[in-house]
């Protein structure tokens, strides 16, 4: 026989725990949504790019180059002409140290807990073609950690995984070394240079290479996961959003590519080469040296918008939930586009004919966008207490 009391007894802690349970939930979600605005260069951060954003500091440098610079949320690393990198306090740009590494700095840098990861090569441009070097440098005090010289200078970019760093050089090797050491943990060799931002994801590293060809290797042994052919270079980073991973390319095509499947589910025509996708939650940003934007559909690849830019647009967006924020070559201002129909919706004063195609980033609140003359950060109106 089934005893009432008990069962109604039973049920009062039962209730509390879903109650309990609910509430952990609901923070759960409160950590998420201030985890994701704490992000930085997509769409889940603490700036609204569509508000009033004005210089909150600047670093003055006519050395500045076109290399994106890298970030740790609390610093920024910023590439200069001369083979320099300067450590920057990211809430008000007070210089912490600057290292001097020598001839050119040849990939945007990258950074980690512990290192930041430096590629240079020889100032002397034929010497350039088949030498280079890789540095660890102490992100407290710019001091080296480790040198490794190189058969040729790694390009486009570095990306750093729990255990290694990550690079294609101008030789057509895709190299990792071990984060510690800097020994080679596995070198690839192909027949095309790279130039591109590599990228991870799970345990794989995305590269494209100048022949057109988007690798997908996994980063511990170096095998080829998958690869995909195109008719232009591939340079940009790919996003990866559902097990699908976006990239363009110069042949002016988007391709959209399953993960599970490993075959193409669909590609879109823009009107030149691809320099940069991004994924947002409501679409996918692919920035065209046409001088358009353009917005896609995430599946299927329907086009939702296209705006045109006043130049060339060389560099990835830096994205949060209200917009698209776009450096275009030879104007005077950055571009908020918003997402929902591809209007500008704001605008950055970053000084007459900007020429640099580093990518803008967005630490906590604060935007970072290089120009020919410094790094400027703006920021929103602050908040009173």
């Amino acid at each position: 026989m089934i005893d009432l009391n008990r069962t109604r007894q039973a049920r009062i802690p039962l209730r509390v725990f879903s109650l309990l349970a609910f509430a952990a939930f609901i923070s759960v979600l409160n950590v998420d949504k201030i985890l994701c605005l704490a992000g930085s260069g997509d769409s889940t951060n603490q700036v609204a790019l569509s508000q009033p954003l004005t210089v909150k500091w600047r670093y003055d440098s006519d050395q500045t180059t076109d290399l994106t610079p890298a970030t740790d949320r609390n610093r920024v690393y910023l590439p200069l002409i001369g083979g320099s990198i300067v450590c920057l306090n990211a809430n008000n740009g007070q210089l912490h140290w600057k290292s001097d590494e020598g001839g050119a700095i040849s990939a945007s840098p990258a950074v980690d807990e512990r290192s930041v990861y430096v590629a240079t090569q020889p100032e002397n441009t034929i010497d350039a073609q088949y030498r280079g070097a890789l540095r660890a440098l102490s992100k407290e005090t710019g001091v080296t950690i480790w040198m490794r010289t190189l058969q040729a200078p790694l390009r486009g970019g570095l990306v750093a995984g729990s255990e290694a760093i990550f690079g294609g050089a101008t030789d057509g090797r895709v190299q990792a070394f071990d984060k510690r050491t800097g020994r080679t943990l596995w070198a690839n060799q192909y027949s095309s240079p790279f130039s591109s931002q590599p990228q991870l994801s799970g345990d794989r590293l995305y590269l494209g290479a100048e022949d057109g060809m988007l690798l997908a290797v996994d980063q511990k042994s170096g095998q080829v996961a998958w690869r995909y052919r195109t008719h232009g270079p591939v340079r940009g980073p790919v996003a990866i959003t559902n097990g699908i991973v976006y990239f363009g390319s110069g042949d002016g095509y988007v391709y959209a590519f399953s993960e599970s499947r490993a075959h193409l589910l669909w590609r879109r025509r823009t009107g030149a080469g691809i320099q940069a996708v991004a994924a947002v939650e409501s679409g996918l940003l692919v920035a065209s040296l046409d001088n358009f934007v353009y917005f896609f559909s995430l599946n299927g690849g329907h086009h939702m918008w296209r705006q045109q830019l006043p130049g060339r647009i060389a560099s990835q967006p830096a994205t949060a939930r209200d917009g698209a924020l776009f450096t275009p070559l030879s104007s005077d201002s950055a571009i908020v586009l918003g997402l929902t129909n591809g209007k500008p919706v704001n605008t950055l004063p970053v000084g007459e004919d900007n020429s640099r195609s580093a990518s803008p980033i967005i630490v906590a609140h604060l935007v970072l966008i290089t120009t020919p003359r410094g790094l400027l950060a703006f920021a929103g109106p602050k908040k009173p207490d």
